[in-house]
C-alpha cells in the first residue's frame, strides 16, 4: 500500500464537468482570475481536458462525456444540487469578490469576516458549481 504521508508531495485538484466547457474556461479565467495551463480540444467544440491555475491552486475540467466515468458525474445544474464545494485561498477577498461580481458570478453568500479568521464569499459559476474564495489559509499557523 502506498503511504502518502511519506511522499514528497500529495496534491488534490477538483475535477469538474461542464455542458459548455469552452464557455466555462473563459468564465473561470475572467471572473475568478484562473490562467489556462493546458486546454486539450475535443470533438464538436468540446474540451477533452483543461487545467486552470490560480496561484498554486489548480482545477481540472472537461466537457460532459457519455463514458463510464462521465456517467458518474454531472454538472450541478443538471443534478439539481451541488454535493461539494471548492475553497480557494486568495490574498484579497474584497478585490476578488468585486472581480467575480463584475463578471457575472452568482453571489450566494456575501463577503463576511469569519469568527475563526479570514474573509470570504461564496458564489456559483454558470453551471452551478459552488466556489468560496477567502483569505483563511488553514496551512498557516
Amino acid at each position: 500500500m502506498l503511504d502518502v504521508t511519506k511522499s514528497a508531495k500529495a496534491n488534490v485538484m477538483p475535477c469538474l464537468t461542464y455542458r459548455d466547457a469552452p464557455a466555462a474556461v473563459e468564465f473561470l479565467c475572467k471572473a475568478f482570475g484562473f490562467e489556462k495551463k493546458m486546454v486539450v480540444p475535443g470533438d464538436n467544440n468540446a474540451i477533452a481536458h483543461a487545467e486552470l491555475t490560480l496561484g498554486n491552486a489548480m482545477v481540472m475540467l472537461g466537457s460532459i462525456k457519455d463514458t463510464d466515468y462521465g456517467r458518474l458525474v454531472k454538472p450541478p445544474r443538471d443534478a439539481g444540487i451541488s454535493t461539494q464545494t471548492i475553497y480557494i485561498v486568495v490574498p484579497d477577498a474584497d478585490a476578488h469578490f468585486a472581480r467575480a461580481k463584475a463578471a457575472g458570478a452568482e453571489i450566494v453568500l456575501d463577503l463576511v469576516t469569519q469568527g475563526y479568521g479570514g474573509r470570504d464569499y461564496t458564489c456559483r459559476d454558470p453551471e452551478g458549481h459552488v466556489w468560496t474564495f477567502g483569505t483563511y489559509d488553514p496551512w498557516k499557523p
